[in-house]
């Protein structure tokens, strides 16, 4: 198979893939400007950033490559809107944007031109997006890390929002390597998310005993979480994941107010955080649900060798 373009608005990327948006800042700069050189989109997580942090974030992969630069948002934030204008204000490329539904978003985008990029999980939300005004939309199955909108799998959803919109159609979940983006691109799609691959990446921000911890997690390690967003959560199981198993209190004693709505029974933020400094008994580790399949952390250039390489076989 010929490498196809991922055409998105008035944008071009060469590889048709696009670099999840991983937060708490594991999706940060480095690893967003280095997919984006590759010919790839790379996207930096804002949720769980403060406005100044984002915006140095988005000027830092500026610096560091002139590729597609775009922004993940999730909706349930407190700050989205904050988050969204000053990344608008910013000039970034793209905003993709999940755990829940913003009709604001595709107005704002409107305004400053700036492709928006809902992700969904149904072929009627997909076209909802497309009236309002969506460039893309991401199909997001069960097969995927952190939160999850659906039972259903992305290969089933992926060819019904398909033949229900003309937008682009982006697959996302369970994509780990070439093999996969092909499967995925003859299902339909114009283009694939791929999230923990890069996770496991030099340039990911997680720390080294994050990577260490999922790349030498089994498959039965996987557990669904219930979070405080009022979503479903795929992750690695680890002590946290067992005092929530076990019903213990882990309420947080102070609340930061970082969702719009809170059910209180951890604080996300919090744990996500943990996580990604490397805390890898309280905190949370999302992960997609084809973790155990990767073997080695490589560096991005090499992730899209992979993955031009077996694309090009198939």
């Amino acid at each position: 198979m010929k490498i196809p373009e991922l055409r998105l608005a008035d944008l071009v990327a060469k590889v048709p893939v696009i670099q999840g948006g991983m937060a708490v800042r594991i999706s940060m700069a480095p690893l967003a400007a280095a997919v984006a050189e590759e010919g790839g989109i790379g996207l930096i997580a804002g949720s769980g950033l403060s406005v100044d942090e984002l915006i140095a974030e988005i000027r830092e992969a500026r610096r560091r490559t002139k590729g597609i630069i775009g922004v993940n948002i999730m909706f349930a934030v407190r700050e989205f809107a904050q988050l969204v204008r000053a990344a608008f204000e910013e000039k970034v490329d793209l905003l993709v944007s999940g755990a829940g539904f913003s009709r604001d978003m595709f107005t704002w985008g409107k305004e400053t031109n700036t492709p928006v990029v809902p992700i969904v999980s149904t072929a009627k939300l997909a076209v909802m997006s497309e009236k309002l005004g969506a460039a893309a939309v991401i199909v997001e199955g069960h097969e995927a890390g952190g939160h999850l909108g659906t039972e259903r799998f992305m290969r089933e959803i992926l060819p019904e929002v398909k033949a229900s919109v003309k937008i682009p159609v982006i697959g996302a979940g369970g994509v780990i390597d070439g093999r996969d983006v092909v499967e995925v691109l003859k299902l339909g799609a114009d283009g694939v998310q791929m999230g923990t691959r890069f996770a496991l990446s030099e340039e990911s921000s997680a720390a080294p005993a994050y990577k260490e911890y999922l790349l030498h997690a089994r498959e039965e390690d996987m557990v669904i979480v219930h979070s405080p967003v009022g979503l479903p959560g795929r992750g690695i199981r680890n002590p946290f994941t067992e005092s929530l198993e076990a019903n213990k209190d882990v309420k947080p004693i102070r609340c930061i107010a970082c969702l719009k709505h809170c059910e209180k029974n951890f604080c996300i933020i919090t744990r996500l955080v943990k996580a990604q400094q490397g805390d890898m008994k309280e905190g949370l580790i999302f992960s997609g649900s084809k973790f155990h399949k990767i073997k080695e952390i490589l560096s991005v250039h090499q992730i899209f060798e992979n993955i031009k390489k077996e694309i090009l076989l198939s």
